[in-house]
């Protein structure tokens, strides 16, 4: 049996074995400052593979760069040792009962880098849409400490907020010397990490507004690709200007990036009564309601445009049209004449120039979003939405409106099955509005939403009403608002979600650093697991590591007396119970999973050990079989 590896990968050491794999003749070895013999990259080898030029440090070239930023890549590969924890008491089940776990959408309590490397081989190209409301780095808001090097009391003394795994978040003041450069390195391992997730299809949609537009726009186009931007949105986020400047912003920015810009597939907005109320049936067209549109062309040169240039003659006055200067008509003379005939060609007032019929039934199923957002709702709006939902003023401040994300996700996730992930999630907007537009036609979008458990200021209002944390908030607004809408509108959809957070790994240290461990230590150490973790815990971290969806069934069975843990119906099998026989073991390998895990403790003794792989290689021989 292997074992499984129960941390992140590598993703450093996974790129050096594909480089490895494509130019082996590159790889070599040297000698580091310490006299010790490594691994390395032979540069005058790689260059006659590629056949293209290297560029060596000093060397000048186009580039974006800040302090740090090399530790910024690394740490978007390093791995870690953490796991998730189901908090089945924060959950709620599919149909809204407290306690549930039986629903797709998925929210985790903890730092986001964490969460990120948690599932990005569970998620690897399976979400269809990210959007991200990041902190803006105003100098008021909080922003991610990642600078491991300091000690947790400095960290303390920095920003005052910290949890129990040591989650730091501090207030970037412009008067800081590394006011972008902290930023960036905060946001770049995030998006790095986030670009992953995304299908082949999958589009990112990230708010922002001035104080760092330049900048994020500059990282995307490194991370997704300057060929993959798709636009910059503009929303109006306040109705009038503030009045304490010269010039009132009024405006953010949204930046929209493909994963593959060729293979980008967006949805339309739904049309509403005024783009409906432009189309009518004055002359009872048989082909339904329409709207006079123009019939000619830019007409600038080509054989093509001349064959379009002709007058057009009104039979009802014989008088003849010519496009005007430098345009042509739409169609060549013979399609023309058969579109007059057919009325699909009608004349202003009868004796007028002539126009297109652009029906309504042959015009696309909805609108494109504008760049310009001038009418999805205001910050005052998502204020006076929470504060009716949660029936007091001022919760949360500063989130978007699901006025503007309920449109953002028809466009970016427009099938009913669609993944969205929001892993700057604050009072979770992004929730409410997919369970609105869910609601409308039973459709089954499914979120994944991350928020560090920041702390509320004790003199604010949500901290007074019971919510010591934003997590608070934004767990308490799926549950308010998935029991609203279900109210309001009776539709059959998951209102719930599975709540986790990050913590440290199952695992005790001498499962990752045995070197470190000195003999006498290991009294006590026969079994490899925390004592305080349970098999649900162990079943979650498994599911990690073999890249299943957290989202997935899950039951559990009892098998020749032990409790086994079945999968996304029966896919994976795991038994962590001790003392585990031959009965079970065969039991198991009966029901053919895919994968098979128990504890590296849990079997009998040493005959099970011994005849283990014998049994599977009679019952089930293509089962993975995996230890821990």
């Amino acid at each position: 049996m292997d074992k499984l590896k129960m941390h992140t990968p590598d993703i450093a050491e996974e790129n050096y074995k594909k480089l490895a794999a494509l130019f082996p003749d590159a790889i070599t070895e040297t000698i580091d400052d310490e006299g010790n013999v490594i691994r390395a990259i032979d540069k005058d080898v790689l260059m006659q593979e590629i056949n293209t030029k290297v560029i060596d440090d000093g060397q000048e070239r186009y580039q974006f760069t800040w302090p740090d930023k090399r530790k910024s890549m690394v740490m978007a590969n390093a791995p870690i040792s953490k796991t998730l924890r189901l908090e089945k008491e924060k959950s709620v089940g599919r149909d809204g009962t407290p306690g549930g776990v039986d629903s797709e959408n998925i929210y985790i309590e903890g730092d986001n880098l964490d969460a990120l490397k948690l599932l990005q081989e569970t998620y690897l190209g399976k979400v269809k849409m990210i959007y991200i409301d990041p902190p803006y780095n105003t100098g008021n808001d909080f922003i991610y400490e990642d600078d491991f090097a300091q000690s947790a009391d400095e960290y303390a003394d920095d920003s005052g907020q910290t949890d129990e795994e040591g989650n730091r978040l501090v207030q970037n003041s412009e008067s800081n010397g590394r006011f972008h450069t902290d930023w960036l390195n905060m946001i770049y391992p995030r998006l790095r990490i986030a670009r992953d997730f995304l299908a082949d299809d999958g589009v990112i949609f990230i708010s922002i507004d001035d104080n760092e537009q330049e900048n994020l726009k500059k990282v995307c186009d490194e991370i997704f690709g300057e060929k993959n931007f798709v636009e910059c949105l503009v929303w109006k986020k306040r109705a009038t200007p503030p009045n304490d400047k010269n010039i009132g912003r009024i405006h953010e920015f949204i930046l929209v990036y493909a994963k593959n810009i060729e293979k980008i597939r967006l949805g339309l907005l739904p049309r509403d009564e005024k783009s409906l109320s432009r189309y009518s049936n004055p002359d009872n067209d048989p082909r339904g309601p329409w709207v006079a549109s123009d019939l000619s062309a830019n007409g600038k040169g080509g054989r093509i445009v001349q064959s379009c240039i002709y007058p057009i003659v009104n039979p009802n006055n014989h008088k003849e049209y010519y496009p005007s200067e430098g345009r042509c008509w739409l169609f060549n003379s013979k399609k023309m004449t058969q579109w007059i005939k057919d009325g699909r060609v009608s004349f202003r007032d009868n004796t007028g120039a002539p126009f297109l019929k652009r029906y309504l039934s042959e015009v696309r199923n909805g609108l494109t979003l504008p760049t310009i957002m001038t009418e999805f709702g205001y910050s005052q709006t998502s204020a006076a939405e929470e504060d009716k939902l949660f029936g007091k003023k001022g919760i949360f401040e500063y989130a978007k409106p699901t006025t503007l994300l309920n449109p953002i996700i028809r466009v970016g996730a427009p099938e009913n099955n669609d993944i969205i992930i929001d892993f700057f999630s604050g009072s979770a907007t992004t929730a409410h509005a997919i369970f609105q537009l869910n609601s409308e036609n039973n459709s089954h979008r499914k979120f994944i939403l991350i928020q560090i458990p920041e702390l509320t200021n004790k003199k604010s209002v949500a901290y007074k009403a019971g919510y010591k944390t934003i997590c608070d908030i934004g767990e308490e607004r799926i549950r308010r608002a998935g029991k609203k809408i279900k109210e309001e509108t009776g539709a059959d959809i998951d209102y719930g979600f599975r709540c986790f957070k990050v913590d440290s790994s199952n695992m005790k240290d001498v499962y990752y650093t045995p070197a470190d461990i000195g003999q006498l230590s290991l009294d006590g150490l026969e079994d490899n697991i925390k004592e305080d973790r349970t098999p649900e815990d162990l079943l979650i971290q498994v599911m990690l590591d073999l890249g299943i969806l957290l989202s997935s069934d899950t039951e559990t069975q009892e098998i020749a007396g032990k409790k086994v843990f079945s999968v996304a119906d029966g896919y994976l099998l795991a038994c962590f119970d001790k003392n585990v026989t031959e009965e079970t073991v065969t039991e198991i390998a009966k029901k053919k999973p895919f994968y098979a895990v128990f504890r590296d403790s849990s079997i009998a003794n040493d005959s099970v050990a011994a005849n283990f792989e014998q049994i599977f290689e009679t019952y089930s021989p293509e089962t993975v079989r995996k230890v821990l």
